[in-house]
């Protein structure tokens, strides 16, 4: 069974730095595109950032110059190095991966049970 396990969330103060990690474990054949998401109480989940399986990578306005997404393959692990965190950074943060089971077949759609960033002085 794929699991998505997230890593990295806790409390800073703004200005200060945080590294998250989604590592897969299971069997599988790739994982394809992973992005991170977060969510706060009573508003829908947004997207955070993204990156394909060839390391093309995309971002919210709201992160870019803050955030850097990356992804080590050979590890089947993705970060979010989050710097100059603010306030309205926090947020519970949730990694998806698009992930092929075998050779040719479609891609499952997984999310991590998030990690808590909390951004308070």
């Amino acid at each position: 069974q794929v699991q998505l396990v997230e890593s990295g969330g806790g409390l800073v103060q703004p200005g200060g730095s945080l590294r998250l990690s989604c590592t897969a474990s299971g069997i599988f054949f790739r994982i394809n595109d992973m992005g991170w998401y977060r969510q706060v109480p009573g508003k829908e989940r947004e997207l955070v950032a993204g990156i394909t399986s060839d390391g093309s990578t995309n971002y919210a306005d709201s992160v870019k110059g803050r955030f850097t997404i990356s992804r080590d393959n050979a590890k089947n692990t993705m970060y979010l190095q989050m710097n100059s965190l603010k306030p309205e950074d926090t947020a519970g943060y949730y990694c998806n991966a698009r992930i092929m089971p075998i050779r040719y077949a479609v891609d499952n759609d997984y999310w991590g049970r998030g990690t808590q960033v909390t951004v308070s002085p």
